[in-house]
């Protein structure tokens, strides 16, 4: 493991310099002005994160396209098992708050059919742990689980009558008084939907190395019926594939937690990833990595199986939830620097703390390759820019932010068995050509979003840590208007003050400039069918349950 984190560490190095030298090519002649000193700062902060996509992705990919069974060169050889009989009783925890519970059920029934199927049905037991406050709510919630119980009479309940600490805080107080002799815990969200294989996958894996604590599987998209959803898994499912291939060859047994859809061992767990109030007293908010990394420090492994069969997630359903979901993880991750300077954690623990922040950080320096790239070109100062040389930058810097979703496209198309679940060729070509379209409008918005955001965050602007909306809904123009004016008024700013570069400017700040009309188009009803009838973006599992 050491030779491979030397050899990636000297791979995103190498890239991050291909960056920089670009962008000296491209800056350096006619002599700097302040804006183009003050653009390659921005840039260079950047740089690091962009090789780190491109450096995972290409490490993913020679895997994912070279290997017969890429999960099994990827990770650790416990963590091979394919399947196996087990005796270690599983707790399966979801975490509600004031959830539809509606959709919350019927993929648990599934779950417990498939495992009463596979005859494991007594070795899990399913556990509902509320923090639903609202009294109307409560009860709703209670008839529907009442319901449920009365075909799953094994299903638990507990509700708390505070919820201290969130989500964090409802999974330890379970563990602390209700897991009884479960030795382990499989975590969902509300939103989670699992399979019987793939959770008696991962219950094998632990069983197979007791020194695993927390085994994570990859996490794709439940099938979408909103365009925004539907677009956004469909290139974040190719590019977490590749991310996270590369990711678990180098990172091993010091790997990440993402909250759920994740296998735990009960009594590490129990003892490490308590998780204290930060030094002003708030609670820690983005405690999945924070738990990970105590993990580390104990000599406990933390893995990633990079596997997609049977594990999924709901996505948020309109351009504002995923914003405001964008907003509260910005939020938690900016509380790690207090946590950076902690004794007993490793340095590759500290690494998955500062590369969570990082993944927020570089926002503003985005913001501000823009900025003064605009006023570079309003003053007259790129006259002397080679134009093939700012082309050949601006395509490198493209093609290692998307490499992972490039290289998990790259992977489908060549596999014929991979590209006949998504419907064969021709039609994966055409939910990836207009996912790429969806994603160049997004990723401005998204980046400038995040950069007010943490611009404010200093000065007590919170989120919060409010229950979410997951349910279908079209946004008005109205509604829009007030939710991104800034990023529109801050797109035209740009263009209006550089004419002359509008070519160039386009990539970047086109999003913003479309912001209104991007929300409220991807999450107009007509739109949405439109894709669906079309099979645009339709994802295996939606193939699949049509084919039923």
């Amino acid at each position: 493991m050491p030779l491979r984190r030397l050899g990636f560490a000297l791979l995103v190095l190498a890239l991050t310099l291909l960056l920089l030298w670009l962008a000296v090519r491209t800056l350096a002649p006619g002599g700097w002005t302040l804006w183009e000193v003050l653009l390659l700062g921005c840039f260079a902060g950047t740089a690091p994160w962009t090789a780190l996509c491109a450096a995972n992705a290409l490490v993913g990919g020679l895997i994912l396209l070279r290997a017969p069974h890429p999960p099994a060169a990827a990770v650790p050889a416990p963590l091979r098992v394919r399947s196996g009989a087990g005796t270690m009783h599983t707790a399966i925890a979801v975490c509600i708050r004031n959830e539809a519970m509606a959709e919350v059920l019927p993929p648990l029934a599934r779950l417990l059919d498939g495992l009463a199927e596979a005859g494991a049905a007594g070795r899990f037991t399913l556990w509902f742990l509320s923090d639903t406050q609202d009294p109307a709510a409560v009860a709703v919630e209670e008839a529907a689980i009442a319901g449920f119980r009365a075909a799953h009479p094994t299903a638990r309940y507990r509700r708390r009558s505070d919820n201290a600490g969130f989500k964090a805080g409802n999974v330890m107080d379970f563990l602390d008084h209700h897991a009884g002799g479960a030795a382990l815990m499989l975590c969902l969200d509300a939103d989670s939907e699992m399979t019987a294989p793939a959770v008696l996958r991962l219950v094998a894996c632990m069983e197979a190395d007791p020194r695993m604590a927390i085994l994570q599987q990859l996490i794709v998209g439940r099938p979408a019926t909103a365009a925004f959803p539907r677009l956004f898994q469909f290139g974040m499912r190719a590019g977490m594939r590749a991310w996270a291939t590369g990711q678990a060859w180098w990172q091993g047994g010091e790997g990440p937690y993402w909250g759920h859809n994740a296998i735990i061992r009960i009594e590490p767990f129990r003892r490490h990833g308590r998780l204290e109030a930060l030094p002003d007293g708030s609670p820690i908010l983005s405690h999945d990595q924070v738990e990970a990394v105590r993990l580390h420090a104990a000599g406990w492994k933390v893995c990633c199986l990079p596997e997609e069969a049977g594990s999924m997630e709901g996505n948020p359903p309109a351009l504002p939830e995923f914003m405001a979901r964008d907003l509260r993880w910005a939020a938690g991750n900016m509380q790690y620097f207090s946590l950076l300077r902690l004794p007993g954690m490793t340095w590759m623990g500290r690494w998955q703390l500062v590369q969570a922040i990082v993944l927020f950080l570089g926002a503003p320096l985005w913001v501000g390759v823009l900025l003064f790239g605009a006023l570079n070109a309003a003053t007259g100062g790129g006259a002397a820019t080679p134009s093939g040389w700012l082309a050949a930058l601006m395509a490198a810097t493209w093609a290692m932010l998307h490499a992972p979703k490039l290289v998990g496209y790259a992977e489908v198309l060549a596999k014929p068995r991979l590209a006949a679940q998504y419907g064969g060729r021709p039609a994966f070509l055409r939910g990836a050509a207009v996912e790429l379209v969806f994603t160049t409008l997004l990723d401005p918005v998204g980046v400038f979003n995040k950069a007010m955001f943490l611009a404010a965050l200093p000065f007590g602007v919170k989120p919060g840590w409010a229950p979410q909306n997951r349910a279908d809904r079209g946004v008005g123009w109205a509604d829009a208007v007030r939710l991104l004016w800034p990023h529109t008024l801050f797109g035209a700013a740009v263009f209006l003050a550089a004419p002359q570069a509008f070519g160039w400017l386009l990539p970047w700040a086109g999003g913003l400039l479309l912001a209104v009309p991007l929300c409220v188009v991807t999450a107009a009803p007509g739109f949405s069918a439109l894709l669906r009838r079309r099979g645009v973006a339709a994802t295996p599992e939606e193939l699949a349950l049509a084919r039923c």
